[in-house]
């Protein structure tokens, strides 16, 4: 981290379980095949200054977040936009057998991106560039986990948006 982007106050905030279930249709081996994990997201937060409250991120203003996770991860089935099974899979969600979401990569890692995305369209919506999401951890399991750490092109030295986000 450089000076530019020093911030001096981090927290983070755990979100889950999420029961899914996903498949990554390149792999050689057994990941091809659909299998799910009780989700967990720890996400870490900076700012360059406490809210009013004395606060990095006030633990209450995330429930949109926590709402648009169930949405994405609670009983759902997670499948890449390029699976080339994509086609049934849609027919299998309209015929209410399952509930699709199409990602970019349903995997740790991306899914750990699509939290941060979120998490940052939230707080540059609501902070002003006071606060960022600069990390956060996808765990399937007790022994597995993947981590997205970035922070947000928006989140200036000063702790102003200089421009809308590019998320």
């Amino acid at each position: 981290m450089t000076a530019a982007t020093a911030a001096p106050y981090s927290c983070s905030k755990r979100f889950g379980s999420y029961p899914c279930c996903h498949r990554q249709w390149r792999h050689p081996g057994h990941c091809r095949f659909v299998h799910g994990y009780s989700r967990e997201f720890t996400c870490w937060f900076r700012a360059h200054r406490l809210d009013a409250n004395g606060f990095v991120v006030d633990f209450s203003s995330l429930r949109p977040l926590a709402e648009q996770l169930a949405e994405q991860f609670d009983h759902t089935v997670l499948i890449n936009a390029d699976d080339p099974l994509l086609v049934q899979w849609q027919a299998l969600h309209n015929l209410e057998a399952l509930d699709l979401r199409v990602m970019a990569n349903v995997g740790m890692e991306g899914s750990a991106a699509w939290v941060w995305e979120r998490a940052n369209r939230l707080l540059a919506d609501r902070d002003s560039g006071r606060s960022c999401c600069w990390k956060v951890e996808a765990r399937e399991n007790e022994k597995n986990a993947a981590c997205f750490e970035a922070l947000p092109a928006w989140f200036t030295a000063e702790g102003h948006s200089t421009s809308q986000p590019a998320l």
